[in-house]
């Protein structure tokens, strides 16, 4: 048995069905009822919270692996309960800025270290940014094929949330990874502008890219971000440092083929910009 913690998310729900079709039998975990991933032989559905950590009693129960979010305060109280209740494999889904920028990703690092510390083999994926991040310009792609963000031109290596899910399904299968790092890419940078003429061509009419002042981008991003990730984000997306530019060969090596483009991406999600 495979716990996915967060089954309803970009990551969760493909991942969910990716070890459901490779045989697996699966505890899909999300903190409201009928938000997971769909029902079907080998998904047994449970409610809990991270932020609660006792409610994952009844999900961890019978699972050997757990698929561990970034989420809740108390990441050393989640992995007491996981060996507690018998599980022996952690993979934590983590973030980029938690090896670049320990400082403003405090949260994700914290989780880091609670996992390498857990006594289970741990593995941690580091995605950069996901290619549904676009998906906050759809309601203004659709009205008035527009797309708005600041630093129109400086590319980064985005990476498809289904990819990261294939990868997760291979390391959770997988007893080879513990203590492993991942580095999660897409397969080149790619510009916030070249990212609105992707969704253009995947339309098939031009969408015109509004760039905002980093002012205005940061205004924007404090209606849901805490004040030190907004600017830790915004530092990534204008002045990158090398290896948040850098392509990790991480995904591909773990896929057995090259991670997909953003193009792929847009065009297998250009329905919710019409």
């Amino acid at each position: 048995m495979i716990t996915i913690t967060g089954a309803a998310g970009n990551v969760g729900r493909p991942l969910v069905h990716a070890l459901v079709a490779a045989g697996e039998q699966v505890t899909a975990v999300s903190r409201r009822p009928g938000t997971g991933a769909g029902p079907g032989p080998g998904v047994r559905h449970q409610q809990a919270d991270l932020a609660e950590p006792e409610s994952l009693k009844p999900a961890l129960d019978g699972a050997e692996a757990l698929f561990l979010l970034v989420a809740g305060e108390e990441p050393g109280r989640i992995l007491e309960i996981a060996r507690a209740s018998g599980v022996r494999r952690v993979v934590l889904l983590s973030s980029q800025g938690a090896g670049t920028r320990p400082g403003a990703y405090q949260h994700a690092a914290a989780f880091e270290t609670a996992v390498r510390q857990s006594g289970l083999d741990a593995t941690v994926l580091r995605p950069g940014g996901f290619d549904t991040n676009a998906l906050a310009w759809a309601p203004l792609v659709r009205a008035q094929r527009t797309a708005a963000a600041p630093f129109g031109d400086v590319g980064l290596p985005a990476v498809d949330p289904a990819d990261i899910a294939a990868a997760a399904a291979v390391v959770l299968r997988g007893r080879a990874h513990a203590g492993r790092t991942y580095e999660l890419t897409g397969p080149a940078p790619v510009s916030p502008r070249q990212q609105a003429a992707a969704i253009g061509a995947a339309l098939g009419e031009p969408v015109r890219f509004s760039e905002l002042t980093p002012a205005e981008a940061r205004a924007r991003m404090l209606a849901f971000m805490p004040e030190p990730v907004a600017d830790a984000t915004l530092a990534i997306l204008g002045d990158p440092s090398p290896a948040e530019q850098r392509v990790s060969p991480d995904l591909a090596v773990l896929l057995g083929r090259p991670p997909g483009t953003f193009e792929d991406w847009a065009a297998r999600s250009v329905a919710a910009f019409r």
